[in-house]
């Protein structure tokens, strides 16, 4: 008759249960065997000593492999545990983080957006599909997205409107000096033309008659 082993169908063997052997030698020293040849009770006494070491023997291995088997069953179920409240550690870190990050005030919620409805009206038709727009979360990406992309526009066209208007401040300082260089031409040219006019005046000027009644004349 063999041992409940009271484990798992993965449990190592048990060895038979010595009770059959033991309950042979007991008969041994029964009433019933009074009289009987004592070398042949000697030859089996031995036989069954012999098979009860050899059971003994087997039962130490099995222990042993028990044993074993319960320290290797132990340090997985250790191991399972570390794992386990290693998880737990990650689960509440992320907790925390995830606490954190609800707390956290972003910027984006003091900076002014788009209205939803100009958002509607003027956003690209992939930030506005239906999901975005029932996604609460979404349509808050697509929001600060459409934004910045705005923003990035509007700066662009500033920074184009700001480089024309640099340009026309070349332009008109390049116009205001070529024309105080022409004012200058021609304040020389009129001064030259003044000189040369008087000059002309002084050598026109009229000579004066001799008045006839002064003249004597001849007889």
């Amino acid at each position: 008759m063999a041992l409940d082993t009271g484990g798992l169908s993965d449990d190592p063997p048990l060895p038979p249960s010595p009770d059959v052997v033991v309950d042979a030698l007991r008969s041994l020293v029964s009433e019933n065997y009074i009289g009987r040849d004592t070398t042949a009770m000697h030859i089996r006494a031995g036989s069954l000593f012999s098979r009860l070491k050899a059971l003994n023997r087997a039962a130490n291995a099995a222990t042993r492999t028990h044993k074993q088997a319960t320290t290797d069953a132990r340090h997985e179920m250790d191991q399972t545990h570390l794992g386990l409240q290693n998880l737990l550690y990650e689960k509440r870190h992320l907790e925390r983080e995830i606490d954190k990050c609800r707390q956290f005030a972003s910027v984006y919620q003091d900076i002014s957006i788009y209205p939803l409805e100009q958002f509607v009206q003027l956003a690209p038709a992939e930030l506005r599909t239906q999901d975005i727009l029932e996604n609460e979360h979404q349509l808050m990406l697509s929001r600060l997205s459409f934004e910045l992309a705005e923003r990035q526009r509007l700066d662009e066209k500033r920074k184009a409107l700001l480089q024309r208007k640099e340009e026309l401040l070349k332009e008109s300082k390049a116009k205001a000096a070529t024309m105080e260089n022409v004012k200058v031409q021609i304040d020389t040219l009129m001064k030259t033309a003044a000189d040369i006019q008087k000059k002309v005046e002084e050598l026109v000027q009229p000579i004066p008659a001799s008045s006839s009644r002064d003249t004597p004349m001849a007889t």
